[in-house]
């Protein structure tokens, strides 16, 4: 009920689930990345992180290229000269990672919000989250009931193609009817959203497994008992505001 009240309120509402959502992630990406032994520091990370999450709504203020100079002069310099020197430019280039991995995807649903007109601002962002989690789920079935081909196996041994497949299909209807329907948008732009949303999500998806299994875990993080961590959930979701904010805006669908 908490975050149906704050994603009602606006763009102060919004932002506070972002916040929330970025402090957390970046917190287990740091938990990930120690497993691997590059831990990013805390003072680098999550700064920068929730700057790139904010860089083109609250904080646009403050010019890319200035946040990203200070993340480099400073916070290299810094840990050229802390214990562990051997590991530095490892952990820095982490944190510059992290940063963007979860700053910019949070940063493109804001984008959508705020470009969109205000009567669909919202229905563009949950109308991106409802077609992903469709994908998923439909991965997820019919990967455990059809599911003969290993997807990735390497990556993620229960992924099926023919789960894969499903997901992606299962983004048509979905993208198809909420974007003509609920945002007015042309049949063919729909069509074109819904293959990149399902791509995206899948890529997401891929991604993270990659990092956990690098990792050495099963989950990112015990935060959601039986479900894992924030970026277990999120995975999926990571990708997809950014396809869909760069062709929207640059067609100007939005």
């Amino acid at each position: 009920m908490a975050l149906v009240g704050l994603l009602l309120a606006g763009r102060p509402g919004i932002s506070v689930v972002v916040l929330v959502v970025a402090v957390l992630a970046l917190w287990e990406f740091r938990g990930l990345c120690g497993r691997m032994g590059l831990p990013p520091p805390l003072w680098l990370l999550h700064p920068l992180g929730v700057y790139v999450a904010f860089s083109g709504t609250l904080l646009e203020a403050v010019p890319m290229e200035l946040a990203l100079s200070v993340a480099l002069v400073v916070g290299l310099s810094v840990l050229l000269v802390l214990p562990g020197r051997r590991t530095a430019l490892g952990r820095w280039a982490m944190a510059l990672a992290g940063a963007l991995y979860i700053g910019l995807p949070l940063d493109s649903y804001l984008l959508i919000y705020q470009s969109a007109p205000a009567p669909k601002a919202l229905l563009w962002v949950l109308v991106v989250i409802l077609t992903v989690v469709v994908s998923d789920s439909s991965a997820l079935l019919v990967g455990q009931r059809f599911g003969r081909h290993p997807f990735f196996p390497a990556i993620s041994p229960r992924k099926t193609v023919e789960g894969a497949l499903a997901g992606l299909l299962c983004c048509l209807p979905v993208m198809s009817l909420g974007g003509s329907l609920l945002l007015g948008l042309p049949a063919g732009h729909a069509v074109a959203l819904a293959v990149m949303v399902g791509v995206a999500a899948q890529a997401g998806d891929l991604v993270e497994s990659q990092m956990k299994r690098l990792a050495g875990v099963k989950d990112s993080s015990n935060l959601i008992p039986g479900h894992g961590g924030v970026l277990d959930r999120l995975d999926s979701l990571l990708f997809p505001p950014i396809v869909v904010y760069a062709y929207a805006s640059y067609l100007h669908l939005l």
